[in-house]
């Protein structure tokens, strides 16, 4: 935040002080805010891993997705990846993957009114992964890991 709106803002958020900002000011204030927030927030970056225990993602990914995310969306219908895709989501490891495609109906209610509607979920990819992998240390741990 500017050194400016910073001021102006402690100086409304005090106690006893108004608390109300001009139109102007919120949209100032919440400009710069989202400016800073939004920095590069739609462009992919290479995320490292925080602990030592982290396990190795897969490289690459869909290219739908612009292989930016490391994963692959294997689908029936071959929609998004090829059925025979690796469902896989970290690599080094020694045990098995699950994958479901899960079809059903799910009910929204609005809490305000009660009323109630059914909406369905179609090709709901579920996976989960689980036994021993390499950290990003290079020593091996037992795990499990799901994707939902």
């Amino acid at each position: 935040m500017h050194a400016r709106h910073l001021a102006a803002y402690r100086r409304r958020s005090s106690p006893g002080g108004s608390r109300n900002f001009s139109r102007r000011q919120f949209i100032q204030t919440g400009g710069a805010i989202a400016a800073v927030m939004g920095a590069g927030v739609f462009r992919p970056r290479i995320l490292h891993a925080a602990a030592p225990d982290d396990p190795v993602p897969i490289p690459g990914g869909t290219p739908a997705l612009g292989g930016a995310f490391h994963f692959y969306g294997p689908t029936p219908d071959g929609s998004l990846d090829p059925i025979n895709a690796e469902p896989g989501t970290i690599t080094n490891v020694n045990g098995v993957v699950g994958l479901a495609y899960i079809d059903g109906t799910v009910t929204r209610t609005r809490i305000s009114t009660g009323e109630q509607k059914e909406l369905p979920f179609i090709g709901s990819d579920m996976r989960f992964i689980q036994g021993v992998y390499r950290g990003v240390d290079g020593k091996p741990r037992q795990g499990t890991f799901g994707f939902i």
